[in-house]
């Protein structure tokens, strides 16, 4: 919940209240994990470099000089400036990490081996710790020390081919979704090894390689090129071997998104779009015999939508309960009034006053819901804090800051 200056209160109802998570990491995937363990109450103390701070402060948009998507992702965070190459911060890393839970941590593999950081270290220190850890490549295997962004996890996994039209160049998704789907493993890893630690009482670490968390989601992918070398292509807005789901014009030169692969569907589809023939052809009863005659089909929704505004064929649609939509921009999310009876848009308090709108919080727990604590926290605003929380005095503090550890 908001306490009106964009700073955190904690409600005794919160899942994970309780749970100390340490991260150790920059921009997206890390960073994505713990933002969702502390939206559920974990206490996630954020490490920052001295002075700058994780780049995502300055990355697309800016307001008052700090990034908008930074009061997404550092949502719920305490900010902890400390230099991470010196002795006295990795020092502080091992006092940290003697009570914590759980480290995330998504630097290139052997970093914080260098730092005497790595899982043996740490976990001699707590055996309790569940340490995750984020990487393009994994922390073994040929490629482990390649540098490796989501990106390139998204194109090595499958998912940078399929994406486009056939014969063009293959294009990214509009958003970081090799580090969003690395993030969710990273937290369903993170709930998996507090589980099990229940019964043995022991931690353990979590590789997480980017590439395969994209890889994962590549369905029938290898199954179908091991069968027969069948080899998935591109295929613009369709979804081939479903059918019929695709992105339609309208009238006005717009698009809507159709999707009538259900059996009975495809039967209500066609009977609203005038084509009863269709809805009652032997061949088009099922999904194989639809994929056949796809053409066909994709043909018949044309005709009827280029004669048709979206909103006409979208209500009919509805009446007709055919699954339909139409991509939706920022501007069309924030008037849904879908959006906003779900709560999926809150208002958060920035430093300087104003109010700022984004994104509610995933999953839904009936009992335990999530909470927004506010936007990101200034650069060490929770520095003095955590180190009286070490135990470590107001004088040694003011030395650790003249050096530049703090």
């Amino acid at each position: 919940m908001n306490d009106g200056r964009g700073g955190i209160t904690v409600e005794n109802t919160q899942v994970l209240q309780g749970l100390k998570v340490l991260e150790l990491g920059q921009l997206i995937a890390g960073p994505f994990a713990t933002k969702l363990l502390g939206e559920f109450g974990a206490d996630v103390i954020k490490v920052e470099p001295v002075g700058k701070g994780d780049p995502l402060r300055k990355w697309r948009k800016l307001k008052d000089g700090t990034s908008l998507w930074w009061h997404v992702q550092a949502r719920n965070k305490r900010s902890l400036e400390l230099d991470l190459q010196s002795a006295e911060g990795q020092e502080v890393v091992r006092r940290l990490v003697q009570d914590a839970d759980v480290v995330v941590e998504n630097f290139r593999p052997g970093t914080l081996e260098k730092w005497g950081l790595g899982w043996e270290a740490l976990s001699e220190i707590n055996p309790r710790l569940i340490m995750v850890r984020v990487s393009g490549y994994g922390q073994t295997g040929p490629y482990r020390d390649k540098p490796g962004f989501g990106v390139i996890g998204e194109a090595m996994g499958g998912l940078r081919y399929l994406c486009g039209f056939p014969d063009q160049p293959s294009v990214r998704v509009g958003i970081s979704i090799g580090d969003s789907l690395s993030a969710l493993y990273a937290v369903i890893g993170t709930l998996l090894a507090l589980h099990e630690r229940q019964r043995s009482g022991q931690g353990q670490y979590i590789d997480i390689a980017l590439y395969e968390a994209v890889f994962s989601m590549m369905e029938s992918l290898i199954p179908e090129y091991d069968a027969d070398g069948h080899i998935r292509e591109p295929s613009g807005s369709a979804l081939p071997g479903i059918a019929p789901s695709d992105a339609y014009p309208c009238e006005d030169g717009s698009y809507v998104i159709v999707a009538g692969n259900g059996d009975s569907i495809f039967k209500r589809l066609m009977e609203t779009i005038g084509r009863p023939d269709l809805a009652a052809d032997s061949r088009l009863a099922h999904n194989d015999g639809r994929v056949q005659h796809v053409d066909l089909i994709d043909d018949a929704i044309t005709e009827w939508t280029q004669r048709h505004s979206r909103d006409f064929i979208i209500q009919s649609l509805d009446a007709a309960n055919v699954p339909a939509g139409y991509p939706y921009t920022a501007a069309d999310i924030v008037k849904d009034p879908h959006f906003a009876s779900r709560d999926m848009l809150q208002k958060i308090q920035l430093p300087g006053g104003d109010s700022l709108k984004v994104p509610g919080v995933m999953p839904k727990l009936s009992r335990t819901p999530g909470r927004i604590g506010g936007g990101g926290p200034e650069l060490g605003e929770h520095t003095r804090q955590i180190l009286d929380e070490l135990g470590i005095d107001a004088e040694t503090q003011r030395k650790m800051k003249e050096k530049g550890v703090i």
